[in-house]
């Protein structure tokens, strides 16, 4: 959907769908009609809307289109296979899977310069891009690292241990006011990491006024991080909380390749939802399908929380 405007993107799918998947229609709902009908030789995986274009993403390329009636073709790039549909655009940046596994292609709408980010050494999982259009952050098929990029100069800005143990990362997503960071995974648990230097002003003054007196809360092995020659997971930043969530069952999500949207029109497992930047809701999937909300609380000496405060079914048994 374009923000909360009457557009609608709709691709072909589902036991009997009403399109083919390779056919994109822009849905006018206050017109009760298409307003622009696109068709691919391969099936559409994913598409992305602004109030100037639109992009749609095939297994090993992505098109952008000016939103206009007729929709007018601006560009093609080949991409690596990107079975997800993977792809993050907003007013002055399009981010997608580059040429190679891990890359990240970065262009400039205004400019059309094009940037390459080798933001991992395997295929990417998922990609969000910060509500105020300056960070991009990834992850890849390991799932054990998150890494944030800057999109202004593509420079490197953080890099958050999700944990040691391969994971399918379904969801990541930044929090309204750009500070924190949210990571789903087929563990079946949500973390909630502090994004280095882009905490508020109220956060930074609570913190320890010695620095090398004690460590940050998000540094897990405390003065073991600062021993030098250990390994990188003693000093890596991790998660300040987390919380379980209910995924349901569903067939063979645990692949990497699965796409984004079931056959049975079910939304995309562990997807996350900012509210505000204390609450946020993760979908789940499966046969009793529900999402949940999640809070985040303040305890004793700094430590915070995130607790779930309730849940909601969106399917029946």
């Amino acid at each position: 959907m374009l923000g909360q405007s009457n557009y609608l993107a709709i691709v072909g799918g589902g036991k009997n769908p009403k399109f083919p998947q390779n056919k994109l229609v822009i849905w006018d709902d206050a017109k009760q009609k298409a307003a622009i009908t696109l068709e691919f030789r391969t099936s559409v995986l994913g598409v992305r809307l602004s109030k100037s274009k639109i992009v749609a993403v095939l297994l090993n390329s992505v098109h952008v289109f000016a939103f206009s009636n007729p929709p007018q073709k601006l560009s093609v790039f080949e991409t690596y296979d990107n079975p997800l549909g993977l792809a993050c655009l907003d007013q002055k940046v399009l981010a997608f899977p580059g040429r190679s596994p891990g890359q990240v292609q970065m262009i400039e709408l205004e400019t059309g310069n094009i940037s390459i980010i080798p933001a991992h050494s395997t295929p990417l999982r998922a990609m969000a891009l910060s509500p105020n259009g300056k960070m991009l952050a990834t992850a890849s098929e390991s799932g054990t690292l998150v890494r944030i990029f800057a999109t202004g100069n593509c420079t490197k800005l953080a890099e958050l241990r999700r944990g040691v143990d391969h994971a399918v990362v379904f969801s990541i997503s930044f929090s309204p006011s750009n500070t924190l960071l949210a990571v789903t995974s087929d563990k079946s648990t949500l973390h909630i990491f502090d994004i280095p230097h882009q905490q508020p002003a109220a956060r930074r003054s609570q913190s320890p006024s010695s620095a090398s007196e004690e460590a940050p809360p998000s540094h897990k092995w405390g003065i073991l991080g600062k021993i030098p020659l250990l390994p990188r997971v003693f000093s890596d930043v991790y998660s300040f909380a987390n919380a379980h969530f209910e995924i349901g069952e569903q067939a063979n999500l645990s692949s990497p390749h699965v796409p984004p949207i079931s056959s049975f029109g079910r939304p995309q497992k562990g997807l996350i939802g900012w509210c505000d930047d204390q609450t946020l809701l993760v979908v789940g999937s499966g046969k009793e399908g529900r999402w949940e909300k999640f809070v985040l609380r303040d305890g004793e000496e700094g430590k915070r929380y995130c607790l779930r405060d309730g849940w909601k079914r969106y399917l029946g048994g």
